[in-house]
């Protein structure tokens, strides 16, 4: 393997942090309700993000595969929104700081990219890494939003109830990361906030903002979550008048709702093990992801082919290209 340190740079002016958290959020892999994105959103509000580490986004990143915009305007290019994979330094409500890796998802190279992490966690002295996302799921949401944490050590994960035995999901470049992580003997950890499968398209700052209470209580960092609370009790009222308007939806919210509340009562009636494949299965869990990608996939396709067109000829004045 080519050496990791070449995949990566530290900024000269970055600051020396004492034993930081890395949080990771990364896009193109599944984020049901856009979960993880609205949370790096607010993370992001009214901060000026101190640049720390930048990663070489054109090893990573497969510009035919997302390609990324380039501003059009009347007789020129204007402006191109390079994709930027990189960790900054923020800080909480309280002044604490922390460090985030955001950006797009490693569509190549991911043991390389994950032998890079892992030197930049030992060389800035990371004592945890969580990652955060959103998984789609068949729950109802009129109800408690789970979350599915996992980790690269058992106290990392307990108190928390776990819903899946075993299960096999298509692989990401974050999750092979929280892997190789524990393999070095790195705290490494994550969180997956259920999103109900028919909200899975649509922005649900419900989710980010669970991901962001749980993060928080295990970085021990007390993050925004204000503008999504607000957003969320938009959201409820929006998602509350749909269903009353649609009695098929409603009647499978409703269909939903049973199926929570009789297994969620069986779960109190028995302890630890998980599920047990009720709520719903680790392969429906698996199922639900794939059609969740090939959806992101079909979609992309789509979008490139209108974009593309039927001529690779510079545009003329009659087919301008948008934004």
């Amino acid at each position: 393997m080519l050496d990791p340190e070449q995949l990566y740079r530290i900024e000269p002016n970055a600051p020396q942090l004492d034993q930081p958290v890395l949080i990771v959020a990364l896009d193109g892999f599944v984020d049901a309700g856009n979960a993880a994105r609205l949370a790096v959103a607010a993370l992001l509000d009214g901060q000026e993000p101190i640049p720390v580490v930048r990663f070489d986004a054109d090893q990573l990143v497969d510009y035919r595969s997302r390609r990324p915009p380039l501003r059009f305007e009347t007789d020129r290019w204007a402006a191109y929104a390079e994709p930027r994979l990189e960790i900054v330094a923020l800080r909480d409500t309280a002044g604490r700081p922390y460090l985030l890796l955001a950006g797009p998802e490693p569509d190549m190279q991911w043991e390389r990219f994950c032998a890079a992490v892992r030197q930049v966690v030992e060389r800035l002295g990371v004592r945890l890494t969580i990652n955060m996302t959103g998984i789609p799921m068949a729950v109802p949401h009129t109800r408690p939003i789970g979350v599915t944490v996992h980790g690269t050590r058992p106290e990392l994960t307990e108190g928390h109830e776990a819903w899946f035995a075993t299960a096999e999901v298509p692989g990401s470049a974050v999750a092979l990361l929280e892997y190789r992580l524990g393999q070095a003997g790195h705290a490494a950890m994550g969180f997956a906030v259920h999103v109900p499968h028919y909200l899975a398209r649509t922005d649900y700052p419900q989710a980010a903002r669970v991901l962001l209470d749980h993060v928080g209580l295990a970085a021990e960092l007390y993050l925004p979550t204000e503008a999504l609370t607000s957003a969320a009790k938009r959201a409820d009222a929006e998602i509350a008048a749909q269903v009353q308007a649609s009695e098929e939806v409603a009647q499978i919210v409703a269909a939903l709702e049973r199926q929570y509340d009789t297994v969620t009562a069986g779960r109190r009636l028995r302890s630890g093990g998980g599920l047990g494949g009720e709520l719903p299965s680790a392969d429906e869990l698996a199922a639900e992801v794939e059609r969740f990608l090939a959806d992101q996939t079909d979609t992309a396709k789509k979008d490139e082919h209108d974009t593309d067109g039927d001529s690779g000829d510079a545009p003329g004045p009659a087919s301008p290209p948008t934004s």
